[in-house]
């Protein structure tokens, strides 16, 4: 189905039509039953929402036939591969569609080709710094290919951890590198074991079900590429160089460098090893005295240190803090009461409202927040003020039935491109909650984004600034924009930054996030959750929460229900 919204578009189909084929999509992938099952069973797929009678032919002749009459017939005119085309940034459909007509492109390395050429620049409505941008955005995407989001890392290691804990010998073995900093992509997979076997451990690695090839082995250390691509490396060590082994393959190597120093400082070598208090030696033989390394906690207090979390460790002043014993106790997951962004069926959502409900409950939260859309983003249909008088009755009833977590009822409004919100304080009033978020209109020039988001912070009812940056990890990245102006705007003025949890955006990141907070930030940590599944992606903004120093005091949303009630009502206070 979003296959043939996309070629409904290469097309220039009417764009509600699009619209309605991608609510569709959405509406299936949410949907409990199986559309096999649905249809096997005599149902009807127009049940669903945003499912007519067109959509529904489309849905029981790809079942039926695994093939779809209209993807086919639309495919002869516009190549299939026309469709990789449309999700590049600086592109889109229209473009797209351009430059096969004109040029008769249709794959990205074709359309490399040409903008290196300068060939896409002499075509109308492009110029030199839409190419300049294309180009951009082809490298960007070739560099996002060699690089993991972290929950695709996290499916790879999990396997591979339980592969190797089952060995003889193996006594401790874990995930390093930038996954364990909860870096928001991962190149390289990392992986320390401490085993008293190191040739067994060594050959079950190689031997792994996922290896594609091995690139080099030895007596300590192997290299092996999986079947999609990506590296993994394995680092073997005796069990009392553990943790020295850990810590110094789990970087960053800034923090490395600092550590040793330190060490060097008081003449002793610090390697992965162990920390001693000779300096002699290339390997973990005859070095002098080992005076730690069986685990970090022992190197990090030989070396007058409080144990650092992985996710501080950037040589940003984290060992000062250690040394001084002023390390933040940081936020944990467990600590979240509730979750302030998630999409329904409403509108971009793949869940009904009560499902996106019961999901927090399960997960015993005593809050939640309903914000689906607003007018005026272009590719969603979103909530006009009569649809959110007619959301408002739903979630009322549906707060009866669920009385142990409290619904508050939000909106996330899409900020025009003079930084105005597309309703009126009016029509706003019975919400509990309004989150501001820039989608469109990404490419302006840096004092006029600056200008439309601090316009925006101005708005009074305005309580969140959702995925700020709007970045979209391996496609997009982040607005260009003064963020110190803007994070300084939103402390005045009581607006929340958010910690947006998909795994796609991680948007703010870390740095941010603690630079946000250096100027008076209050942070929301928040899923944008499109399905009940999605509500688990609460960790992923926790990480980045972390990696920004932030401590349960700094996120809202670690309050208890009065907390956050008071502090909306104060915000409305200020915002006035």
């Amino acid at each position: 189905m979003d296959r043939l919204a996309d070629l409904l578009q290469v097309e220039r189909e009417n764009p509600f039509k699009v619209r309605a084929f991608r609510r569709a999509a959405r509406s299936v992938e949410g949907h409990p039953v199986a559309m096999e099952t649905l249809i096997a069973g005599g149902g009807d797929p127009t049940t669903l929402p945003g499912v007519g009678r067109e959509i529904a032919n489309v849905i029981r002749e790809l079942v039926g036939t695994g093939k779809s009459t209209r993807i086919e017939t639309m495919a002869q005119s516009a190549p299939p591969s026309l469709l990789e085309l449309t999700r590049l940034p600086g592109l889109g459909p229209k473009r797209a569609r351009l430059v096969w007509d004109r040029l008769g492109i249709a794959t990205l390395p074709e359309l490399e080709t040409a903008a290196a050429a300068g060939r896409l620049a002499e075509l109308p409505g492009f110029g030199e710094k839409t190419q300049t941008r294309i180009l951009t955005a082809l490298a960007e995407k070739r560099e996002a290919g060699r690089r993991l989001l972290l929950p695709a890392a996290e499916v790879i290691l999990v396997d591979l951890l339980r592969h190797l804990r089952a060995v003889p010998g193996v006594v401790h073995v874990e995930a390093a590198g930038s996954f364990r900093r909860r870096f928001e992509t991962v190149g390289d997979l990392d992986v320390v074991c401490a085993s008293t076997e190191p040739r067994r451990a060594l050959a079950a690695f190689t031997g792994w079900h996922r290896t594609a090839r091995v690139e080099g082995a030895g007596e300590t250390r192997a290299t092996i590429v999986l079947r999609r691509g990506a590296q993994v490396d394995l680092r073997v060590v005796p069990p009392e160089s553990f943790g020295a082994a850990w810590i110094y393959l789990t970087g960053s190597k800034a923090h490395n460098v600092a550590l040793r120093a330190r060490a060097v400082e008081r003449g002793w070598k610090l390697s992965e090893w162990g920390l001693f208090a000779g300096r002699d030696g290339k390997s973990g033989k005859d070095q002098g005295e080992r005076l730690a390394g069986a685990s970090e906690e022992e190197v990090y207090a030989a070396l007058d240190l409080a144990w650092v979390p992985p996710e501080l460790r950037e040589d940003e002043g984290e060992l000062a803090a250690a040394a001084k014993g002023e390390l933040p106790d940081l936020v944990r997951l467990d600590q979240l009461r509730g979750d302030l962004q998630m999409h329904t069926t409403w509108s971009d959502g793949r869940a009904a409202l009560e499902t996106m409900v019961a999901g927090c409950e399960a997960r015993s939260y005593e809050y939640c927040a309903i914000t689906d859309h607003g007018p005026g983003l272009p590719v969603v249909q979103g909530l006009d003020a009569s649809a959110l008088r007619a959301q408002h009755r739903e979630i009322a009833e549906v707060q009866a039935r669920h009385p142990s977590i409290r619904v508050l009822h939000a909106l996330e409004l899409d900020v025009m491109e003079d930084g105005s919100l597309p309703l009126s304080e009016d029509e706003l009033a019975p919400l509990d909650l309004l989150l501001a978020a820039v989608h469109t209109r990404l490419k302006l020039p840096r004092e006029e984004q600056t200008q439309r988001y601090l316009r925006a912070l101005d708005h009074p009812r305005v309580a969140i600034l959702a995925h700020p940056t709007a970045r979209r990890l391996g496609r997009r990245g982040r607005v260009d924009a003064d963020w110190d102006a803007i994070f300084a705007k939103a402390a005045s003025r009581g607006v929340a930054v958010e910690a947006n949890g998909s795994p796609e955006r991680l948007d703010l990141d870390g740095g941010l996030l603690r630079r946000a907070r250096a100027l008076g930030c209050r942070v929301v940590v928040s899923t944008d959750a499109h399905s009940v599944r999605e509500l688990d992606n609460l960790r992923w903004g926790v990480d980045q929460a972390r990696r920004g120093w932030l401590t349960d005091d700094d996120v809202v949303n670690t309050r208890p229900l009065s907390g956050l009630l008071s502090w909306l009502q104060s915000k409305r206070g200020r915002g006035a």
